[in-house]
C-alpha cells in the first residue's frame, strides 16, 4: 500500500506535468518532426499512467493533454529563425506562471532560459548536439535545469552536464503497419543535410543494383544547397526523390521498403526513423555513428557497418533479416510505456515524490495523422 508520505507530489494518482514542445510543428506532426513524434507518444504514455499533462506548443491539438497554443498555425516555414523560438519561450513562461505544476519538461531550445524564474524543477531532454555551442549552452544551464540524454552515446559526449538519466526515444509500435513481404527498392528518409548522408545512400543503393526512393524535408536554404550540390546530380531512373512524406505516406514507404538506408555522418544522438522502420518490420542498414549501435542489433534487426563501402553488401543481405524480429525489438526496447515509465521515475526523483510510482494505466489512444 502507498502511504501518504510516498504520495508527496502525486495528486489523484498522478503528477501535474507541463510539457513544452518546440514551436515548429504540430504535436504529433503532419509530416517531418522527430521531436514532435516522440513528444506525442510521451504525452499519451504519461496520460495512460494517470498523470495530468498540459502541453504548450504550436498548431493544432492532437494528444490527450490539455493544449495551450502559442502559434496557430505553427510557423514551420520560418524554422531556423530566432524570433519564433524566442517568442514561443516567452509566451510559454507567461502561461506557466498561471499554472499549478509539479514539474516542467522542456523540449524546446530557448525555453530552458526561463527555468530559473520558476519554483518547480525543470527537466530538459537534449534532442540534438551536446558539444560545440549547444554543449556550452547546456553547461551554462546546468545550474538551473536537469537534463536527459536520449542515448548513452550522447551522454558520453558531454559527461559533465547535469544529467538526470538516459531515456531512449520511443514509438507507439501498433501505429506503424507491419509488412512481412517487402518490395525490391530501398529507402532513405530524413532531412536533407549532409550529415544525414542521402548522397551516400544513393551511391550504396546504386552499387548494390537497387532502386532507391528518397523522402525528406527540403525547406531550409541549407537543405536546398545540399540537395542541389550532392543529391540532384545523382538522381535518375534508379534514384527518385518523392518529396516530403506525411505521416501516412511515411508509414507506407517504411513498411514496403527492402530496407532503410541510414548512412549517418555525425554522432547522431538517436534517429527516430530507425525505430519507425523496424516497427514496420523493415531492417536498417546504417553506419555505426552515435546511437546507431544502441538502436540496431547488427545481424538481427539490420546491419551496422563502419564504412560507406560496406553498405552495398549489407543492402543485398537485408532479405536475411526477419521482419518479425525487427518489430518485436521495437516493441520490447522502444515502446511508449517503457519510455514513459523511465521519465516518470526521473520526475519523481527530481520532485522528491515516489520511488515506485503507481503507474495507473488508462485507455487513451494516441491520435495518428
Amino acid at each position: 500500500m502507498i502511504s501518504t508520505t510516498e504520495l508527496q507530489g502525486w495528486r489523484g494518482g498522478g503528477m501535474r506535468i507541463v510539457m513544452i514542445a518546440p514551436p515548429w510543428y504540430d504535436v504529433p506532426p503532419l509530416g517531418y518532426g522527430g521531436i514532435e513524434s516522440m513528444l506525442a507518444g510521451l504525452v499519451a504514455g504519461l496520460s495512460r499512467r494517470g498523470h495530468d499533462i498540459t502541453l504548450i506548443g504550436a498548431g493544432k491539438p492532437g494528444t490527450p493533454a490539455r493544449f495551450l497554443c502559442t502559434y496557430d498555425p505553427a510557423p514551420s516555414g520560418r524554422i531556423g529563425e530566432a524570433m519564433p523560438e524566442v517568442l514561443h519561450a516567452a509566451m510559454a513562461q507567461d502561461i506557466i506562471a498561471d499554472l499549478d505544476a509539479d514539474i516542467v519538461h522542456d523540449h524546446s531550445l530557448a525555453g530552458p532560459l526561463t527555468a530559473a524564474t520558476r519554483r518547480v524543477p525543470t527537466l530538459v531532454t537534449c534532442h540534438g548536439e551536446v558539444d560545440g555551442e549547444l554543449g556550452a549552452y547546456y553547461r551554462v544551464l546546468s545550474e538551473t535545469v536537469s537534463m536527459v540524454a536520449i542515448s548513452t552515446a550522447q551522454r558520453r559526449l558531454a559527461p559533465k552536464l547535469n544529467w538526470a538519466g538516459v531515456v531512449h526515444n520511443a514509438v507507439e509500435t501498433q501505429s506503424f503497419p507491419f509488412r512481412e513481404h517487402k518490395d525490391d527498392w530501398v529507402l532513405w528518409l530524413g532531412r536533407f543535410n549532409e550529415d544525414k548522408g542521402a548522397h551516400l545512400a544513393i551511391d550504396a543503393a546504386r552499387t548494390a543494383g537497387r532502386r532507391i526512393l528518397l523522402a525528406g524535408k527540403l525547406t531550409e536554404q541549407v537543405e536546398h544547397d545540399y540537395f542541389e550540390k550532392y543529391v540532384r546530380p545523382r538522381l535518375g531512373a534508379d534514384a527518385e526523390y518523392v518529396g516530403e512524406a506525411d505521416a501516412d505516406r511515411k508509414r507506407e514507404l517504411l513498411a514496403a521498403a527492402r530496407c532503410l538506408v541510414f548512412p549517418i555522418l555525425w554522432e547522431e544522438p538517436f534517429g527516430m526513423v530507425m525505430i519507425e522502420a523496424m516497427a514496420c518490420g523493415t531492417p536498417v542498414v546504417a553506419l555505426g555513428r552515435g546511437a546507431v549501435p544502441e538502436v540496431v542489433v547488427d545481424g538481427i534487426t539490420g546491419f551496422v557497418r563502419a564504412r560507406a563501402d560496406e553498405l552495398p553488401e549489407a543492402i543485398e543481405g537485408a532479405d536475411m533479416i526477419d521482419p518479425h524480429a525487427c518489430r518485436s525489438h521495437v516493441a520490447r526496447r522502444f515502446g511508449i510505456d517503457a519510455m514513459s515509465e523511465k521519465y516518470e521515475r526521473i520526475y519523481c526523483r527530481l520532485t522528491g515524490g515516489l520511488v515506485e510510482p503507481p503507474g495507473e494505466t488508462r485507455d487513451l489512444a494516441l491520435p495518428v495523422n
